[in-house]
């Protein structure tokens, strides 16, 4: 009888990519543990956000592909005009507007976004997948450019920057033209003047903190300038577990979320970032077999935006940490302290492991 249970359990699991996921989450578990100066309620937070995820992540696991496609159109209007009542209504927390307040629970719209939008997309070509034409990649751009453009206003430049991204890959892997892609950014290009003229005071701080961090050492500059002393302090095999200075002498900022990359550093050096890095590159790479062997446009595109989305996640995190990108706000995937974030990728994942499972059952 448990033999049955647990085989239905694990039925429709990637026990590969189960295995990698299960092992970046308890080195984040580790590091955590450090980071929030060995707070046992920190890190139980975050066992309860895991759970909750984890559970997220088996029923997206276990949905068969055909309701993907159908929930994709409903799922981003939803969204839609979720972040319409976000900018007329949503609560102002630190200067943004992102949440919205349904009475018994908080919600932030723009996370649903991430997964709403590649859905949505891969819907779209593969419906029209024997007749696309430049109008298709057209309204496909539009569809991507409102829900950014909302969510950049209130301002979230961070997950403006993910749904951006994970819209263009869907783009990019239908089968987008070169020369649309070196058009469009030659457009730009031309037009970063006055997209510079719509960043925030604090956003443009940030970008010319990232040119000359000194400028302004504490203040706009502080985050990187310690991430960085963090970084290089670390040598070649850190300087051990709970026993990182810049962390526990509270230097580093915001350590346990999007810059807890800094503390796992300094504390266990470059080999072990080398095993970070090996860890997310082999859970993009198996994400990249399964977009390979997928049965249809849709799965396959759908499956290429979210693993390309997971490398954008950890490329932008680790390069802003190291000073080498602007501080966007975007957490380490599966490291870092928070639930929204763990919920948005781990969804993610299960919908790779579904596409994987069901892709015997579906007519090509």
């Amino acid at each position: 009888m448990i033999n049955r249970l647990l085989a239905y359990l694990v039925k429709h699991i990637d026990r590969y990519l189960m295995g990698l996921v299960a092992a970046l989450l308890v080195m984040g578990l580790i590091t955590l543990f450090s980071a929030s100066g060995e707070s046992f309620e920190r890190v139980t937070g975050q066992i309860i956000n895991i759970c909750a995820a984890l559970t997220i992540m088996w029923i997206a696991a276990n949905v068969p592909l055909h309701y993907l496609s159908r929930i994709a159109l409903p799922l981003y209007v939803v969204g839609l005009v979720l972040l319409v009542g976000v900018a007329v209504a949503g609560e102002v927390v630190n200067g943004a507007r992102r949440w919205l307040n349904l009475g018994f629970t908080r919600i932030q719209p723009s996370e649903l976004m991430k997964i709403a939008v590649p859905l949505l997309l891969a819907w779209y070509f593969d419906r029209y997948e024997a007749i696309l034409k430049t109008r298709n990649f057209v309204l496909g751009a539009v569809l991507v450019i409102v829900p950014v453009l909302l969510i950049a206003r209130q301002p979230d430049l961070g997950t403006a920057l993910l749904v951006t991204a994970a819209g263009f890959y869907v783009l990019f892997l239908a089968g987008l033209s070169w020369k649309i892609l070196v058009g469009l950014g030659l457009v730009g290009g031309a037009s970063l003047p006055f997209l510079w003229s719509m960043l925030h005071d604090y956003q443009r701080q940030r970008v010319l903190t990232l040119l000359d961090p000194s400028q302004d050492p504490l203040g706009a500059g502080y985050h990187t300038i310690q991430s960085t002393i963090a970084l290089g302090s670390g040598g070649f095999f850190g300087k051990g577990w709970l026993n990182g200075t810049q962390a526990h002498l509270d230097f580093l900022p915001e350590r346990t979320t999007d810059f807890i990359f800094a503390v796992y550093a300094e504390e266990f050096g470059m080999v072990g970032n080398l095993v970070l890095m090996v860890l997310f590159l082999l859970v993009i790479g198996r994400g990249l077999v399964i977009a390979a062997n997928a049965p249809t446009l849709f799965t396959r595109l759908l499956a290429g935006a979210i693993t390309l989305t997971f490398f954008t996640y950890a490329f932008v995190n680790m390069g802003m940490v190291s000073g080498i990108l602007p501080v966007v706000g975007v957490p380490l995937p599966l490291i870092s302290y928070g639930g929204t974030s763990l919920v948005t990728i781990l969804f993610g994942i299960g919908l790779l492991m579904s596409i994987h499972t069901h892709r015997r059952l579906v007519q090509t």
